[in-house]
């Protein structure tokens, strides 16, 4: 697997920048390890950090997008049948389902920091049939700091970028906590809201 991974980031440090969009598009290896090797690219000089922001940030919405679509054009039928081929499990389908319905459209940023549900969350959108300005414009918002984040440490290990996941845990943790409580502030606006927006009975 490892010899496999490093292959395809060698295939993405011939394309430049194109390789970084390219590798968040498809996703063959997981985004934080093609952004950190981005940043190692940047350190080698081959790229530079503001050009690997913009690539990394448009690989990482049009995958979104990819789902999106998915999700608008061919429904939930489309997607219990060939889910599994771009790894989105029945009960990370359904637990998105459950959350886009009950909060709407800006669960969109919130969730893109929840392991569970960050690319499943897209296909409900796509379903209910969201503005895919709207989509677009919450999941730049997410994919942005993530890429930030992400390259930066790949530029500041250097050599060492394949020691990420380790460096980036301490980090990760309290930024999924963080956003998973900015989530949960946003829940329970929401649902204060339709509260007071139901009818009183009398």
């Amino acid at each position: 697997m490892e010899e496999f991974i490093h292959a395809v980031l060698q295939w993405l440090t011939d394309l430049g920048y194109a390789g970084i969009a390219l590798g968040l598009m498809i996703e063959v290896i997981p985004s934080e390890i093609v952004l950190s090797y981005g940043g190692y690219m940047v350190s080698q000089g081959k790229i530079t950090f503001v050009g690997a922001v913009i690539a990394g940030t448009i690989g990482g919405v049009f995958s979104q997008l990819f789902l999106y679509w998915a999700g608008y054009y061919g429904g939930r039928p489309f997607l219990e049948k060939y889910g599994k081929y771009i790894l989105i499990k029945e009960n990370h389908l359904r637990t998105a389902e459950k959350w886009f319905e009950r909060y709407g459209s800006g669960v969109i940023f919130g969730a893109r920091f929840i392991p569970v549900v960050r690319h499943a969350i897209s296909i409900p959108a796509g379903i209910s049939k969201m503005p895919w300005t709207t989509f677009t414009l919450y999941t730049s918002l997410a994919v942005i700091p993530w890429s930030v984040f992400f390259l930066y440490l790949g530029l500041q290990l250097g050599d060492n970028w394949e020691n990420i996941k380790e460096v980036a845990a301490p980090y990760v943790q309290p930024l999924g906590i963080g956003a998973g409580a900015a989530l949960l502030l946003y829940m329970l606006y929401q649902w204060r809201k339709k509260g007071k927006d139901s009818p009183t009975t009398v």
